[in-house]
């Protein structure tokens, strides 16, 4: 739990200096959307975002990044994307998953759910890490256009625990749950309001005749 905090709290704070009006903010954000599905060792312009007081605990060996170090990069560059051309943070709290803010993407008559499932499907079935950063590109890119938040401490972490093998299908398992319980809670409010109408329409009219 400690690690856990520890992480999604240097996103965070990192996330808030982002979302400053200042000219180092302005054009860290700027270099952050070049990493994007890039590896924390090949853009150095980044590191003063992505290592200045993160824990000596993560660093990697042999040059090697270390699953936090991956997390934090992928995570901090997809939001510099995310927040490129907004006014305000899109940073989400306590928002939920991926997978939920993924299925805000599908519009109330599900005509783009198809779409929509083919980002996501892309994301959770990425067979290494790099791959997974490179098509949340995508689904980044269309929270974007919606202008829709995303929890990225929180996601921030879901990227530490994807890259350890016992835990990959539970984080998966995670976002697939979010992605449908969003899209089932919606369909259920929808069917009952057409009930409801229903109710008042032809239905009670007959209810009340007998």
């Amino acid at each position: 739990m400690a690690q856990e905090n520890e992480l999604s709290s240097f996103v965070l704070g990192k996330i808030r200096l982002l979302d400053m009006e200042t000219p180092w903010a302005r054009g860290m954000l700027a270099k952050l959307r070049r990493g994007v599905g890039k590896s924390p060792g090949e853009l150095p312009e980044l590191w003063e975002a992505t290592l200045i007081d993160a824990p000596e605990a993560w660093n990697g060996r042999d040059g090697v990044p270390s699953f936090e170090q991956n997390a934090v990069h992928a995570a901090l560059t997809l939001y510099a994307l995310h927040r490129q051309g907004k006014t305000g943070s899109m940073n989400l709290k306590e928002g939920g998953s991926l997978g939920a803010a993924a299925a805000r993407l599908v519009d109330a008559g599900g005509g783009n759910f198809d779409a929509v499932k083919r980002r996501f499907d892309a994301v959770v079935t990425a067979s290494d890490f790099l791959e997974l950063a490179h098509h949340a590109r995508g689904i980044v890119q269309l929270l974007k256009a919606a202008d829709i938040k995303l929890d990225y401490p929180r996601f921030a972490l879901d990227l530490f625990y994807y890259q350890i093998p016992s835990q990959l299908n539970h984080v998966r398992l995670l976002w697939g749950q979010a992605f449908y319980g969003v899209l089932n809670r919606a369909k259920d409010e929808k069917d009952g309001k057409d009930g409801k109408d229903g109710r008042n329409g032809k239905e009670g009219k007959e209810g009340k005749a007998e």
